[in-house]
């Protein structure tokens, strides 16, 4: 009736960064680690000084020398990015692959550590039933060898729940003074950012015939309401704040140090260089049909239905003014295929926080 668990977990690579106004090094691999990079591929090895055990586990996959470009759907007023699966950057792929080491991993152990409950439930409910059923005291070694059972098992989840935890890609980040300034200045304006009273994913955006449709607004604009904060992936640990963008219409943006984790699932992601990033922040003159949020500002009044010199037109009975306010801009896009944007209800916050995130990027990548 004796009951035992072993299970052996492989060492998840780590990611070290070191993040200077000099550049970005990145580094993938733990202690008693280190990479094998070949024609076939980036492997880490790993060993454990006086237990005999080693491991090597392949960290990416063999990259076409000359990637196809990305075909994005031939609809020029929808704003949203390509297939998840090919915007992944060549450099980042080891992190990618770590990360889903570090998923499969913890599905593997969920699962022992569901078994092994179920082996204590039942381990429990034969001890009662010897003691129910007499013959547990008849033979005293029978609830004797369970209550071992019990304790095995109890020991078997406590481990296995330590070893769920430590499943993750831990990022060690190494700033020197400058940069980190600038990195928490991006963190904290983003926070602020964050708090503004609305946040949308624009989806799609064409420009229509101002004088056909009687209207000031030149583009019409779909959007959907979304949010920002600070969040990361359970496969991440990091003692840095992770700026998160709730994607409406597709997979939710991460931005750590020197990457962005674009995040559609446990299975669906891609990692993207801050290096490769185009980003723009601006402003656009809005004109708001809806209710104007708090923290925007009107900067211009029109009407309902308008001239084409603007006066309004007389013909509709009932024209009333509409307010035009001023909203701010995100566009984020890579050559892979990443294409989102958002719109901002508080544009001082979106400037300051798209000259944060500027000035930062600028002085990792000058010397990268």
């Amino acid at each position: 009736m004796a009951w035992s668990y072993r299970k052996r977990i492989k060492i998840i690579p780590g990611v070290h960064l070191n993040v200077s106004r000099r550049g970005v090094s990145t580094s993938l691999g733990v202690r008693g680690a280190s990479l094998t990079l070949g024609s076939s591929g980036t492997f880490l090895n790993t060993s454990i000084p006086g237990t005999g055990i080693s491991n090597r586990v392949r960290l990416d996959s063999p990259a076409p020398a000359h990637p196809s470009p990305v075909v994005l759907p031939d609809v020029e007023d929808n704003i949203f990015s390509a297939e998840i699966s090919g915007i992944t950057s060549d450099g980042m792929q080891g992190v990618k692959e770590a990360i889903l080491l570090a998923r499969q991993q913890r599905l593997e152990l969920n699962g022992d550590l569901r078994k092994v409950k179920l082996s204590l439930s039942a381990s429990r409910l034969k001890l009662w039933a010897s003691y129910f059923m007499v013959y547990g005291l008849v033979k005293k070694e029978i609830p004797i060898n369970l209550k071992l059972d019990i304790t095995t098992q109890k020991h078997a989840i406590a481990e296995i729940k330590e070893q769920i935890s430590k499943c993750y890609v831990g990022l060690d980040v190494e700033f020197d003074e400058e940069t980190q300034r600038l990195y928490e200045e991006m963190v904290s304006s983003f926070k602020d950012l964050a708090t503004s009273n609305k946040i949308w994913d624009v989806t799609s955006a064409h420009s229509q015939d101002r004088v056909a449709a009687r209207s000031a607004a030149g583009t019409l604009v779909k959007k959907r309401q979304t949010c920002f904060g600070i969040r990361s992936v359970d496969e991440i640990k990091s003692n840095y704040q992770t700026l998160w963008m709730k994607n409406a219409n597709g997979a939710d943006l991460y931005f750590y140090p020197n990457f962005i984790l674009m995040h559609s699932s446990k299975t669906r992601f891609a990692v993207i260089g801050l290096d490769e990033l185009d980003f723009a922040h601006s402003y656009c003159r809005f004109v708001e049909t809806g209710i104007v949020p708090k923290d925007s500002k009107i900067i211009d009044r029109t009407w309902a239905k308008v001239n084409k010199n603007g006066s309004p037109d007389k013909r509709f009975k009932g024209n009333y003014q509409i307010p035009i306010v001023k909203y701010g801009e995100i566009s984020l896009r890579t050559a892979t295929g990443l294409h989102e944007e958002f719109q901002i209800s508080n544009y001082e916050f979106t400037e300051r926080f798209g000259q944060a995130f500027q000035s930062y990027r600028y002085l990792i990548n000058t010397f990268s």
